[in-house]
């Protein structure tokens, strides 16, 4: 469900038309100036966007120099985004993909050409990204709000995977696009983004962004190859970092974490669990960490074809031995 930012105001998201005026997303965002901006990433940056009556929604502004198709072409591709509705998937509401004429330097004169806006509406998430608290000692979360985040990312990567007809696969799973509402609820951000840019245009910008290094599986990193394995190493990643509370800080070396998979593997042992929250936690939370260990770290296993499918990890959450 969209957040009702208007503290019990009647909601205006469900009645948003599917294609919005850029004119009226520049007065929300109050001309998509920095004190509205929320994040910025290789795809664009978003702001934060105010409807008349108080409302908040995420306004994503396409950097202009991704190639996209645009027009009826990006129209079609967030329409089909947008009857995607999972509580634990971020909401497309609507979208925007105007022409416009910009002044360009070509050759060392100056032309001018027809270019398009395009500018993505998604439903606000209040409590920020996963990267805040993962980032920020103060704002570390106890171990049943993050058992719900691991849980809810999960279900949420499951009906990607195996509720859409055909495995939508994300390319980019990392904490920046782990939003939280008003419940620390989690809701996967930036999904679908190969519809709009073509899988070869998606992973070159998923590479240059800063916030992905240490979460990209190898054949998709190195060869280019992306099926829904990819996603799963990703997924281990992001437990195993919010289970331990460890960051993962990789570098340009190191783009598929591999360092801090092997500390994990290393330090996490049973003994080394029960060491550090034996007296924090009682035995069926205890085991909710080792548990998570042990998914987080069978899916990132170097060779894809032994990482469990996303139907395995919710039956091992959930406590349902897959068969």
């Amino acid at each position: 469900m969209a957040t009702n930012a208007g503290g019990g105001k009647p909601s205006l998201l469900s009645t948003l038309p599917q294609e919005l005026p850029l004119e009226f997303l520049k007065e929300i965002t109050n001309g998509f100036s920095d004190e509205q901006k929320i994040s910025e990433g290789a795809f664009g940056t978003v702001y934060k966007g105010i409807l008349k009556n108080g409302q908040v929604i995420a306004v994503k502004k396409l950097a202009g120099n991704t190639v996209v198709p645009a027009g009826k072409q990006f129209l079609k591709a967030a329409t089909n985004l947008m009857v995607i509705q999972h509580e634990n998937i971020q909401r497309l509401l609507s979208c925007c993909s105007e022409a416009k004429k910009n002044v360009v330097e070509h050759k060392g004169k100056y032309i001018l050409v027809d270019t398009d806006e395009c500018v993505l509406c998604y439903e606000y998430a209040p409590k920020g990204s996963l990267r805040d608290y993962l980032s920020d000692d103060a704002n570390r979360i106890d171990w049943d709000t993050s058992f719900k985040i691991i849980k809810g990312i999960c279900r949420g990567l499951h009906f990607l995977h195996k509720e859409m007809g055909g495995p939508i696969v994300h390319l980019d799973l990392q904490p920046a696009n782990i939003l939280l509402d008003d419940k620390m609820e989690p809701k996967i951000a930036d999904f679908g983004l190969s519809r709009f840019f073509g899988q070869e245009q998606t992973r070159i910008n998923t590479i240059n962004v800063v916030g992905a290094k240490g979460y990209m599986a190898p054949e998709y990193l190195y060869s280019g190859e992306i099926s829904p394995q990819c996603d799963i190493y990703s997924l281990g990643v992001l437990i195993m970092e919010i289970t331990t509370r460890e960051k993962n800080c990789a570098n340009d070396k190191d783009m598929a974490g591999r360092d801090f998979i092997s500390h994990i593997r290393e330090t996490w042992t049973d003994e080394h669990i029960a060491s550090k929250y034996s007296s924090l936690l009682d035995a069926d939370r205890l085991q909710q960490v080792k548990i998570c260990i042990e998914i987080g770290l069978e899916c990132v296993d170097v060779a894809q074809k032994k990482r469990p499918s996303i139907v395995h990890v919710v039956d091992r959450l959930y406590g349902r031995r897959a068969g």
